[in-house]
C-alpha cells in the first residue's frame, strides 16, 4: 500500500506573537476614553508615559504610536531596543506592524539617552525612508519625535523632514 503524505501548512504562533501590538485601551461602545492627538506635545506625553524610565537614559528604543483616522491612539508598538547610541529600524518589521493594526496614521519616536535634542544623519535619512514607504500605503507619518527626558524634538515643527536627501 502506498501512503498518502498530508501537507499540512505549520503556523509558527512564535512569529504571529512577535507582532502583537500593544493596545492601549480595551474597546468600548465609545471612543471618548481614548486620547486624540492634536499636537506633537500630546504625543510626547503619551509615549513619555509608556517609555520605561529605567531605560529611557540608558538605550534607544524606537516606538511608533497607531492612529486611526481621527487621529486617536488606537495602540503603540516598541520596534526595537539598541545600545547607548543607536537602534536598528528594520522598516519591514515596522510596516508589518503598522499594517496589521489597521492605522491610517503613525508618529515616530525614539529617544536619546545622551538627552540632547539633534537628530543624526541616520536619524534623518530613516525618517525620510519612513515617509516614503507610508505615501505607498496611503499612511500619514504625522510626525517624527525624538524624546528625553526633559523634552523632545519634533522633526516635522522643525522642518527637518522636509530636506532633501540625496543618496
Amino acid at each position: 500500500k502506498t501512503q498518502k503524505k498530508e501537507n499540512k501548512v505549520k503556523i509558527d504562533f512564535k512569529i504571529l506573537k512577535f507582532f502583537s501590538i500593544k493596545s492601549l485601551f480595551t474597546p468600548g461602545p465609545t471612543k471618548a476614553h481614548c486620547l486624540k492627538i492634536t499636537s506633537s506635545q500630546d504625543a510626547y506625553k503619551v509615549l513619555l508615559e509608556l517609555w520605561d524610565s529605567n531605560t529611557i537614559q540608558l538605550q534607544e528604543t524606537f516606538k511608533v504610536l497607531l492612529l486611526d483616522n481621527s487621529n486617536t491612539v488606537i495602540g503603540v508598538h516598541s520596534l526595537a531596543t539598541g545600545g547607548i547610541t543607536s537602534v536598528l529600524v528594520d522598516l519591514r518589521l515596522l510596516f508589518a506592524a503598522v499594517l496589521k493594526s489597521a492605522a491610517t496614521g503613525i508618529i515616530c519616536s525614539h529617544n536619546h539617552p545622551s538627552g540632547t535634542l539633534i537628530p543624526s544623519a541616520a536619524d534623518k535619512i530613516i525618517y525620510f525612508e519612513i515617509k516614503e514607504i507610508a505615501k505607498f500605503h496611503d499612511l500619514s507619518v504625522l510626525d517624527n519625535l525624538i524624546v528625553t527626558t526633559e523634552s523632545y524634538l519634533s522633526l516635522v515643527l522643525s522642518h527637518l523632514l522636509k530636506l532633501s536627501i540625496k543618496f
